[in-house]
């Protein structure tokens, strides 16, 4: 063979060579394009969610949650960290954002304690208004004393307790009430019993709930069957004046959660079951009004 006979094939293999070295250069960058970045920010979301309930606890994260979820396509991933210390000092709860780090937490509309804070307030409500049909956790004792009670002006001549800090306690004040605020929720009940104050006052949502877990054990109280007292008190999350993409996002999250019914969902797997059973609508009903509303939910009503 002529060693022009033997050129052709090695040339040929060295043009073959490069040409699959090509393919598979512009190959491995098809895939490495459309393979998606391991190294994407994951947004870090620090939940306060203390000095409340349980059951508060467990219904706002997963409403956060939802919210969260709904929006990673258009916000990207995100991590929750949820906090549950409690802070029975009012400067300490007040200081959330401002000394605490936390991004955002579930309270009352207008809470008073938030009143000198930077903040920014999230003014979808997360909970219908269903926080402010409350019902009363009172002595077995006294259950014929709160049957006869047909007007606001006879319960008002009662005591109520309340753990210090939380917010209902000046709402109250303002309506005329006698209020008690000292202690804490591990020993509201007790005092109860003690006869230190008349009853106690709970979102129709957690009554049953606080009820089994903390109340009941002593056969002393009972959930009183007849009152329903009712203000506008709607739950809501403040995200930290810092952080206004959150506050962007969550806002996104909860319109979009309400308008596809997941909202109704999570409300109804919470809560529909306990609603039936306290026949909300067959209690004599106490109004209070509510001066601590901010501006932007002055008209709210509930969507029960």
């Amino acid at each position: 063979m002529s060693a022009q006979g033997q050129t052709f094939p090695l040339m040929f293999g060295i043009k073959n060579m490069a040409l699959l070295m090509l393919v598979a250069l512009c190959g491995s960058s098809v895939v490495a394009a459309e393979k998606p970045s391991s190294t994407a920010a994951v947004t870090q979301v620090k939940l306060w969610n203390g000095n409340k309930t349980q059951s508060r606890q467990q219904y706002e994260r997963e409403v956060l949650e939802a919210a969260l979820k709904v929006t990673t396509a258009t916000h990207g991933k995100y991590q929750l960290q949820e906090d549950l210390t409690d802070y029975p000092l009012s400067a300490d709860e007040a200081s959330v954002f401002r000394s605490k780090g936390f991004d955002i937490f579930g309270t009352v509309a207008g809470n008073t304690k938030l009143a000198n804070e930077k903040k920014t307030l999230i003014p979808l409500p997360l909970m219908k208004g269903l926080l402010g049909y409350r019902i009363l956790i009172i002595r077995a004792t006294d259950k014929e004393k709160f049957a006869a009670i047909t007007s606001a002006q006879q319960l008002q001549q009662l005591r109520l307790g309340i753990p210090s800090t939380w917010a209902d306690a000046e709402l109250f004040r303002q309506n005329g009430y006698k209020v008690e605020e000292k202690g804490s929720f591990d020993d509201l009940f007790s005092r109860l019993e003690k006869n230190e104050f008349d009853y106690v006052s709970f979102g129709a949502n957690e009554v049953a709930g606080v009820f089994a877990q903390r109340a009941a054990q002593s056969g002393k109280l009972v959930v009183d069957s007849s009152l329903l007292v009712y203000y506008p008190f709607p739950l809501v999350f403040y995200v930290s004046p810092n952080n206004h993409a959150l506050a962007t996002r969550v806002t996104q999250g909860l319109q979009t959660i309400t308008g596809n019914g997941e909202l109704d969902s999570i409300f109804n797997r919470y809560f529909g079951a306990e609603l039936k059973t306290l026949n909300i609508s067959g209690r004599t009903k106490i109004t209070l009004k509510n001066p601590i509303l901010p501006a932007e939910m002055a008209d709210f009503t509930p969507s029960l």
